[in-house]
């Protein structure tokens, strides 16, 4: 499997995860999660209760993890394994209730009693037997001694385990250092709209992706995210609480609510500069010239006044120097109060793209980031964060 391991990242670098498989029709999956977490450089051994290998056999786990699944415990007492993350996915009722009440018969079970990993698990059921009480107890039981859930998708009538790399984003923050583990992270994304008319906007080319790598890595490293999302044209991750907030004024309230108890505010949305003087009834007549009037609109980051709030913001330039870029951000540095400002060229094709080159630009100096995925840009900027909150 060394051609996979790292291929999207080194978070879970030579982190070593057992894979646990009991009775669930998504056991079929268990194959494609072993590969993924490999891909974030982890790796991963199958442990299967008997009902598990009825679904899926142990030498498809076998080829998935280039090990040999654990189906039994034998005298090599494979239950006292040491690894760093024990992720049950999926989960049925009948492991939970096990791991509830601290039964140990199978390999699965007897593991997670061994062990003194960390425990992740990712429910997969009917949704009638998510719903009964007993489930739901022997859930809170779990989740009351510290192991997270990774919560199912309910639809067509079943508790379906959580998409892939949900459940891989949740074994990378199980993993990670936890240094955010407590604070409260604000990030808004995406695009504002100002309505013209009824029917037409005015908005900008902004795809959001940029807020959602940070949002990622807010969460990653074990922070309570909140995300103001204007337009975006990717998902945010189901696990984020969300407030959607298209126009500016929704922005600057939204914005203003979240912050009051946060400790970081990251402005990565971009934020429209005008907004019509006198928006039009109905919808405009395409036959005939229409004159736009527009005026400047307030600005979001400056309504920001909580004592002890971290802030970082963005600036877009287009088509300037090196110089010009520092200068703007500066600017905005000491206009808004920041404690940080990213600055990038969009005229550089970074809009709606996978990566993004920027500068990092604080009160006692820069830092010049190459071109580089938004995800590892939002890295930099979460170190350069986490630097200073020290």
């Amino acid at each position: 499997m060394s051609e996979i391991r790292g291929a999207k990242s080194q978070r879970l670098w030579d982190k070593r995860i057992a894979l646990c498989v009991t009775g669930s029709a998504a056991a079929i999956e268990a194959p494609r999660l072993a590969r993924e977490l490999q891909r974030h450089g982890a790796r991963v051994k199958a442990y299967m209760s008997e009902a598990a290998t009825k679904i899926i056999h142990p030498y498809a786990m076998e080829f998935a993890t280039g090990e040999k699944a654990v189906t039994e415990i034998t005298g090599a007492l494979e239950h006292l394994a040491e690894y760093d993350l024990i992720l049950i996915a999926p989960a049925s009722a009948n492991t939970i209730a096990k791991l509830a009440h601290g039964i140990g018969d199978t390999p699965p079970t007897l593991l997670c009693l061994s062990s003194q990993a960390k425990l992740l698990i990712a429910p997969a059921m009917h949704l009638a037997m998510h719903r009964n009480q007993a489930v739901k107890e022997n859930l809170e039981t779990l989740k009351n001694r510290g192991i997270t859930i990774v919560e199912p998708v309910i639809e067509e009538g079943a508790a379906k385990m959580a998409p892939i790399a949900e459940i891989a984003d949740y074994a990378i923050r199980a993993l990670s250092s936890g240094e955010l583990s407590g604070k409260r992270v604000v990030v808004t994304a995406g695009a504002t709209e100002e309505a013209i008319d009824a029917v037409r906007v005015i908005t900008n080319r902004s795809s959001g992706k940029m807020g959602l790598a940070l949002v990622k890595e807010a969460f990653y490293r074990g922070a309570d995210v909140t995300l103001i999302a204007g337009r975006v044209s990717v998902a945010p991750p189901r696990y984020i609480r969300t407030v959607k907030a298209l126009s500016i004024s929704e922005m600057r309230e939204a914005v203003v609510e979240a912050a009051r108890d946060a400790h970081i505010f990251i402005s990565a949305a971009a934020i429209g500069d005008f907004v019509v003087s006198d928006e039009f009834k109905g919808k405009l007549d395409s036959m005939r010239e229409v004159t736009l009037r527009l005026k400047p609109a307030p600005k979001v980051l400056r309504a920001l006044r909580e004592e002890g709030l971290f802030k970082v913001g963005f600036k877009a330039v287009y088509g300037a120097t090196e110089q010009e870029m520092l200068n703007a951000a500066r600017q905005i540095l000491k206009e808004a109060n920041l404690d940080l400002v990213v600055v990038n060229d969009v005229s550089r094709g970074v809009f709606g793209s996978e990566e993004n080159e920027v500068v990092i630009v604080a009160r006692n100096g820069e830092v010049a980031l190459p071109r580089m995925s938004k995800s590892e840009v939002a890295r930099y900027i979460f170190d350069e964060i986490v630097k200073r909150l020290k």
